[in-house]
């Protein structure tokens, strides 16, 4: 049986599930002290147990991006705020290629956070 986490991103369609997919790959496998949980109803990861970021679909424009649950405490010209009090995204196009290195430095700044 499969668990809620991984529902989540195998009912997606493509592009956007291997976006998803790419993304959650890639930040468990950036840092050994960052962990998966499910927590209010999306894929979450935590840093040493605390929460870090998480992988949503925007409503709006139906693109996949990485919430910092930090966010407005990190300067970076690609996250932003909309109406949101402390967490900022990223979004990303699932027709272009996902910009790791801008990813690498938003986690760094995040984890430094901790």
């Amino acid at each position: 049986m499969l668990r809620e986490i991984d529902n989540f991103y195998l009912q997606k369609d493509e592009p956007v599930k291997g976006c998803l997919l790419f993304l959650r790959n890639y930040i468990l496998n950036y840092d050994k002290n960052i962990t998966e949980a499910w927590k209010y109803g999306m894929p979450f990861f935590c840093y040493k147990g605390k929460m870090l970021c998480y992988l949503w679909v925007h409503k709006k424009n139906r693109m996949p991006y990485l919430g910092i649950v930090k966010g407005k405490q990190i300067d970076y010209p690609e996250l932003i705020i909309e109406d949101r009090a402390k967490i900022k995204i990223m979004l990303f196009d699932p027709a272009k290629d996902i910009p790791v290195e801008t990813i690498d430095n938003i986690l760094r700044a995040a984890v430094a956070l901790y």
